[in-house]
């Protein structure tokens, strides 16, 4: 991807979030973009999950490697932020899955020794690896490129998709520095029309 596509990518971004937030705080729900590509990988416990195992439930869905030293690690500590301030709505209502880019080296074990060292609570939140085929299918289909460097660090895009509870995908937020306080009032939203079913 050039980096011209990609900024063009962030800029649609930004906007389709601000568009989001304006819709949302005007008391209207999220827009449905479409229906949030399937997948099925594997736990950090080594089981398989499948996307349409979570419906009925409000999905975040981010893609990370369990040795990134930099982004990585502020990404998965803002969701724990949010994790937190779910309460009891996480885990029963709210679920996040962290899909690694790096499938070579980010075996289950590798993964829950991450999840572990962030706090993120398994109730709620799933760390998922597969074959490297299955990673990059998953991550074309969601808009992820990733690739990896000669350093052996993984360069990929930071795109954080939020999924109702019939499996539909309701907004995106680009990088890491989305706001955690609108990103918190968006799952609750869909919270609420899950409730309201």
């Amino acid at each position: 991807m050039s980096a011209v596509n990609t900024r063009i990518l962030a800029g649609v971004a930004i906007i389709f979030s601000f568009a989001v937030a304006l819709s949302v705080a005007g008391g209207e729900s999220l827009p449905k973009i479409k229906p949030a590509p399937e997948f099925t990988l594997t736990k950090q416990d080594g089981k398989r999950l499948a996307l349409k195992d979570l419906r009925g439930k409000a999905l975040a869905i981010t893609f990370i490697f369990a040795s990134c030293a930099d982004t990585c690690p502020l990404l998965t500590a803002k969701m724990v932020g949010i994790q937190d301030r779910l309460g009891s709505d996480f885990g029963p209502k709210v679920y996040f899955l962290s899909i690694t880019v790096d499938a070579e080296r980010d075996t289950p074990e590798v993964l829950k020794r991450y999840a572990e060292g962030h706090k993120a609570n398994p109730a709620g939140w799933a760390f998922l690896t597969g074959t490297p085929a299955e990673i990059r299918e998953v991550a074309k289909r969601y808009g992820i490129y990733f690739k990896k460097t000669p350093r052996g660090e993984v360069d990929h895009t930071f795109l954080t998709s939020l999924v109702d509870h019939n499996g539909i995908l309701r907004v995106q937020y680009m990088g890491v520095k989305f706001d955690p306080d609108e990103m918190l009032r968006d799952l609750q939203s869909l919270v609420k029309e899950t409730t309201a079913r």
